[in-house]
């Protein structure tokens, strides 16, 4: 079975779901060109937990619509993808092998930082979709983290981590999603761009102190957290390939990346 990509999507506003851009011309093409996982296996910057990790067990998870004031035919989007309730009792049992607290959660869906990107990607919503909770903790465990999903890459599943290269909502221009590129957000994500060229993991674990512009890119950190557990579930042989770079509404990164062989 070929072992399938590990991939990082900065997934944008809510509002990409219902545009047509170089990002979802980018996130199409790569499903279009990618063998059809078994499965696809989602971490995504808004299901964040504090203690156990949780991975989610429903036959049919639920399309979450986990946002407001954005225009009505978003709210009515459906992201019907089967679940699969063993590939979940799977990699519970490969997260507490390390030694993370990992559960079922039989109820939870899929939030819009799941099933956005994968809309563009295979919009039948055919395969089935098992997302894991983002724990709460520090660069190196979600690194860990990562590679204890890394294994599945081997089994026909796809590893899909969705969050933002740069996201600080408090200086983006939504009223105008071409707005030049604010110097900041472009100098971080250049930076961000380089050390995952070069697969420069440990720089990227210390991005808080390394990196330009750090704590505006990222006043919080559950956007950029997702970036450390693609670069956890790396494998021997692979390489980074761009899936898309720039930027919307001045500020927002719109940054994509496959780790693969």
């Amino acid at each position: 079975m070929a072992r399938l990509p590990a991939l990082f999507v900065s997934h944008g506003a809510p509002t990409e779901a219902l545009e047509v851009d170089g990002w979802t011309r980018a996130l199409a093409r790569f499903g279009r060109e990618q063998p059809k996982p078994v499965a696809i296996v989602a971490v995504s910057a808004h299901w964040v937990t504090h203690r156990a990790a949780a991975v989610t067990g429903a036959d049919a998870p639920e399309t979450i619509h986990d946002f407001y004031g954005f225009p009505d035919p978003l709210y009515r989007i459906q992201y019907p993808s089967p679940g699969d309730p063993g590939l979940a009792a799977r990699i519970v049992e490969l997260l507490q092998g390390v030694g993370f607290d990992a559960a079922v959660d039989p109820v939870r869906g899929l939030d819009h930082g799941a099933w956005s990107p994968l809309l563009q990607c295979w919009p039948l919503a055919e395969i089935p979709v098992v997302q894991v909770s983002l724990p709460a903790l520090l660069p190196a465990d979600l690194i860990r983290y990562g590679a204890a999903l890394a294994p599945l890459r081997d089994e026909g599943v796809l590893l899909l981590a969705s969050g933002g290269a740069v996201h600080n909502l408090g200086e983006v221009a939504f009223d105008d999603k071409d707005r030049a590129v604010r110097s900041w957000a472009g100098e971080f994500d250049g930076w961000v761009a380089s050390r995952v060229a070069e697969l420069d993991v440990p720089a990227l674990a210390r991005w808080k102190a390394e990196a330009p512009h750090a704590a505006r890119a990222h006043p919080t950190t559950e956007h950029f957290d997702p970036l450390l557990v693609a670069m956890g579930a790396r494998l021997p042989g692979d390489v980074p390939a761009v899936l898309h770079e720039g930027f919307t509404y001045g500020t927002l990164s719109m940054r994509s990346f496959a780790l693969r062989s």
